[in-house]
């Protein structure tokens, strides 16, 4: 019995992860590699065959609102985003723990209060439609629901994983970010090590 609830348990885990990858790494990857060849395309018919296509950009807007939205999903997930930390960084670690706190509960209860209107607004956009290729305005905004309920996700999570850590002692507090470590092979070093 604990076995088979290990197995679920891991084989739910790895569905999760494939579903995060793939709308944080795949999705973007794909749209990106389309907004960029689409974008070849338009040129070289603009520039070298004198006749431009209309089609375009309506690929490249499409594209690049999955590939920016989802992208940013993934930038959260990694810790890549631009902070501003002069003030957390003379924090103590407690400190800094519930500042951690304060700005994702704000950031989840932000989205979350946006998410009924952003799902209210992507169902109301699917009648308009784009003048060449008919592509309905829903299919353009729905990233944004997507971003919201992964960046919702990620705060709660982190919430859950700080809350956990208020217990502990001080040092023990410290943000763990595994990918983001100085350890990690793809961290550039700081400016103290290099």
């Amino acid at each position: 019995m604990i076995h088979s609830t290990a197995v679920k348990t891991s084989t739910l885990k790895r569905i999760g992860a494939f579903i995060l990858d793939l709308m944080e790494i795949y999705i973007p990857a794909v749209a990106f590699t389309a907004m960029f060849l689409v974008f070849v395309v338009s040129v070289f018919y603009r520039y070298f065959l004198n006749s431009p296509l209309t089609w375009p950009p309506e690929i490249i807007s499409v594209t690049f609102i999955w590939t920016t939205l989802l992208g940013a999903a993934y930038a959260q997930r990694t810790h890549e985003h631009v902070m501003f930390t002069i003030l957390y960084d003379r924090l103590s670690p407690r400190g800094q723990l519930i500042f951690r706190l304060l700005g994702n509960s704000f950031v989840a209860i932000a989205f979350l209060f946006a998410l009924k209107p952003t799902y209210e607004y992507v169902r109301f956009m699917s009648f308009k439609r784009s003048t060449v290729l008919k592509i309905p305005f829903s299919l353009m905004f729905a990233p944004f629901l997507v971003f919201e309920l992964l960046i919702i996700g990620r705060m709660v999570h982190e919430i859950v994983q700080d809350l956990g850590r208020f217990s502990q002692p001080p040092a023990a507090i410290a943000f763990e970010d595994q990918e983001n470590s100085p350890s990690h092979p793809h961290q550039a070093p700081s400016g103290k090590d290099a």
